[in-house]
């Protein structure tokens, strides 16, 4: 039986929550000098059923090591937009093997904005296809 993975309709997946990266993206010169807390969030869609049917780390994606690609990638190189920064944590995804699609939000809860709010975040969803 072929287990079929569509972001967009559900299926088996891999979600990290609430990753906390401190960066120096931003617009502003401030941002780019004191830096701030980013919040990732990275669901992984991938057919879990192959790795459950035989109990094997390589058949689906390890969540430690995409953890900390994705810190690693959002700590580098700033960039103005937290669309970039969204972007990129996406291929960073996309670049495990059994990875077919990916959804990623990326949030500034510190964004600089004058009025009272609780959080400003970004989402996009990619696929291999």
């Amino acid at each position: 039986m072929e287990h079929v993975v569509d972001a967009r309709t559900g299926g088996d997946r891999i979600t990290l929550t609430g990753l906390r990266v401190f960066a120096h993206h931003g617009v502003f010169d401030f941002e780019r000098a004191d830096g701030q807390e980013f919040v990732i969030d990275v669901t992984v869609f991938v057919d879990l059923a192959a790795a459950a049917r035989g109990d094997e780390l390589a058949r689906t994606v390890h969540y430690g090591e995409l953890a900390e690609a994705v810190v690693q990638g959002v700590e580098r190189d700033p960039v103005d937009l937290i669309e970039t920064v969204a972007e990129r944590v996406a291929r960073i995804a996309l670049g495990f093997e059994a990875a077919e699609a990916v959804e990623v939000t990326v949030h500034k809860p510190q964004a600089p904005i004058r009025v009272p709010f609780d959080d400003v975040a970004v989402t996009i969803t990619r696929s291999r296809s």
